[in-house]
């Protein structure tokens, strides 16, 4: 599994950095492009797990057939050919099929003093709602819905923005959407626009609103905040002890000494509940979340009630550049053969001693933003019946297409992930739903507060434990 990628993340650090090399500002031919884009037509089909999943054979091919007939142009920018390129992977409705925002085209535009919409959004309930106002025009409250931006309504906006994200469904395209930011994705979808006519409505009452543009650096990326800000922290309340364990990622003895002080801590202040928090958390991988997982569970377990990958030539390769072949995983991708599809089998981990382990009741809270690794391993607590989930319901689904790997194109050098496997959740459910938790508060992104865990704690002050 992997984490939800965030080309942009820290960008604020990385913009003060010159871009340099020829993908930032590369032109290729039309001839160079239409190769590339029948490579990329096929290695989807070839390599991806199951591509027609979501989407019909007959759908997919058109896509591709008008994006082919469309490339008439002599030239083509990087900007423009991830721009064609992206729309004909996010067809498949994959979440973990894509290629990355053009950040090293956005990077540029960026340094060149380049300007965006002044306006970041949530979706709330299905309607676009102001959640940041970057602008002049301090009249734009938080929480209005907006409802046009230049004459042209947020439905018909939002169909050209979400062709550029790949997700399974729209409610996860708008949660990807938050991630990256609306005004990062206006520009990528529309281009550089300097002056906005905005409508909005607050209650009853629709405002007009102008606006200009504002720099990238200065206006926007040097004071967004990250909704992905998952980070260890222990903490305790009056019938609760707090886990946040930050994303499933990074450096792992660094984070099992973390989980194993936090429950030497947690088990020490005997508190009878104990509150884990996966929201606003990208992923990673089960090596984490499971050790994660040892902490509360009663016996063997694994992750998964099934996981297959598909193999291919381009996984093989890039598998042989990449990976230790002394590691079956690896090594079962090489001995298939291409197009196999095939189950592996994962050992299962063991929890952690009867005495180290937390005995109380668990809560896990989650939210939409709680990605990949995160949504999957709150699927799997909830499976084996060793916490309750509070929140949300996730964007990701939690039995999915994933494990991506990436391989490049020869002309363009545009990297593509796709996803190699399959993975069912523990109790062997495939509905196309994220994970829903037992008890639904819902999270608003609108403001500093913190719905699911204060309405949690109120409930659990309300039914003390004895």
């Amino acid at each position: 599994m992997k984490t939800l990628t965030l080309p942009l993340f820290m960008l604020c650090t990385c913009l003060l950095v010159p871009v340099s090399g020829f993908t930032a500002t590369a032109t290729f031919t039309r001839q160079q492009v239409i190769e590339d884009l029948d490579t990329l037509y096929h290695a989807l089909i070839d390599t991806h797990y199951k591509p027609f999943a979501y989407v019909s054979p007959q759908v997919f091919e058109s896509k591709y057939t008008a994006i082919r007939r469309n490339l008439n142009d002599t030239s083509y920018s990087l900007l423009d050919t991830t721009r064609h390129f992206q729309q004909l992977v996010a067809t498949l409705n994959n979440g973990h099929t894509e290629i990355d925002f053009p950040a090293a085209a956005y990077i540029q535009y960026a340094q060149a003093g380049g300007r965006l919409f002044p306006i970041d959004i949530a979706f709330e309930n299905g309607t676009a709602r102001v959640r940041a106002n970057y602008s002049n025009d301090k009249s734009i409250r938080i929480g209005a819905e907006v409802l046009s931006i230049n004459g042209r309504n947020m439905s018909a906006i939002l169909a050209d923005i979400h062709p550029l994200i790949s997700a399974e469904r729209a409610y996860f395209k708008n949660t990807k959407l938050e991630v990256y930011s609306f005004p990062r994705y206006y520009w990528y979808a529309f281009g550089e626009q300097s002056q906005f006519d905005i409508r909005l409505q607050t209650a009853d009452k629709i405002t007009r609103h102008s606006v200009s543009s504002i720099a990238v650096i200065e206006g926007f990326e040097t004071k967004k905040d990250e909704i992905l800000d998952a980070q260890m922290e222990l903490s305790f309340f009056a019938q609760a002890a707090y886990l946040n364990p930050g994303s499933f990622s990074g450096d792992q003895q660094a984070y099992k000494d973390f989980i194993d002080n936090a429950f030497t801590r947690i088990n020490k202040a005997a508190k009878p509940n104990l509150i884990i928090d996966l929201r606003n958390n990208s992923g990673g991988n089960d090596a984490f979340s499971d050790y994660l997982v040892s902490y509360i569970a009663d016996k063997p377990f694994k992750w998964h009630k099934e996981f297959t990958l598909r193999t291919s030539a381009l996984l093989k390769a890039d598998t042989h550049r990449h990976r230790d072949l002394s590691q079956p995983y690896w090594r079962s991708i090489i001995e298939h053969e291409d197009g196999e599809r095939y189950e592996f089998d994962f050992k299962p981990h063991a929890p952690a001693p009867e005495n180290q382990r937390f005995s109380g009741d668990v809560y896990v809270l989650v939210n939409r933003q709680s990605h990949s690794q995160a949504s999957v391993t709150a699927a799997q607590i909830q499976d084996y019946g060793w916490a309750t989930i509070v929140g949300e319901e996730t964007g990701d689904y939690p039995s999915l297409y994933a494990s991506q790997f990436q391989f490049t194109l020869p002309h363009t050098a545009i990297v593509v992930k796709i996803a190699k496997g399959h993975i069912v959740r523990v109790n062997g459910s495939t509905a196309e739903q994220g994970v829903i938790p037992d008890i639904a508060i819902k999270d608003y992104l609108l403001d500093d507060t913190d719905e699911i865990l204060s309405g949690l704690l109120t409930q659990l002050s309300a039914n003390p434990s004895p």
